[in-house]
């Protein structure tokens, strides 16, 4: 399949790397960005199994953004999914526009199927914080906006199945966070007792996933919109 074109496309090259996987390595971007150019932005639907980043981590053979598209230099992620995360990244060739909505002002939603029956204690329990771990340390999450979702959301195929349902229900919830530690959502869905089966991010700020497919890239005219 031939990749979309992106204005001023180049090949990305590869360059060598350390073994830092902190967010603020995986996002910068490979090249170097002519100044003189306008800035480009970029919502993706990142599939499962994808790194959100250009540069391949050492000793790790996994699929990066450069293989859904030929995007100008300088782009970047703007924050991250998970590998076995999927949904809404944003990505950009402004270092300012990415601070902007990595910020706390800028809420991110996602819907997420849990294993289980997910009950009002537990959205409860989501909504005004849930004790995780960061980094060894306990963290207690920001309230957030939680609410379980009456029908599954329609989203295309990962090529997955979470688990067979002859093993008991599974359901479906939105959850809305400003913040954005490791892992978190699927974090507090454990606290909360309703272990993670699959995230899918659909919203950042005011720009929506909408009905793309696995993979698709799609241009945003206008930065403003993300913030």
């Amino acid at each position: 399949m031939t990749k979309p074109e992106m204005p001023e496309d180049k090949p990305i090259p590869q360059l060598q790397t350390n073994n830092d996987t902190s967010d603020e390595f995986n996002t910068k971007c490979v090249s170097i960005r002519d100044a003189s150019q306008p800035h480009h932005h970029y919502k993706i639907f990142k599939p499962y199994g994808y790194l959100s980043q250009f540069v391949p981590e050492r000793r790790k053979s996994k699929k990066l953004l450069a293989e859904l598209a030929l995007f100008p230099a300088g782009t970047m992620a703007i924050g991250r999914l998970d590998h076995d995360s999927e949904g809404l990244l944003l990505l950009t060739t402004d270092g300012m526009v990415s601070h902007q909505v990595r910020s706390k002002k800028v809420a991110k939603e996602y819907y997420v199927q849990v294993d289980g029956d997910i009950d009002d204690a537990a959205i409860l329990k989501l909504q005004t914080g849930v004790e995780i771990g960061i980094k060894g340390e306990k963290y207690h999450t920001l309230p957030c906006k939680a609410f379980k979702l009456k029908n599954e959301p329609e989203l295309p195929s990962n090529g997955r199945k979470p688990r067979d349902p002859k093993h008991g229900p599974m359901s479906w919830v939105s959850i809305t966070i400003s913040e954005g530690k490791n892992r978190q959502i699927r974090k507090m869905t454990a606290a909360a007792g309703f272990p993670t089966l699959r995230l899918v991010r659909v919203r950042i700020g005011n720009v929506h996933l909408d009905r793309m497919r696995s993979g698709e890239v799609i241009q945003l005219e206008d930065p403003s919109g993300i913030r």
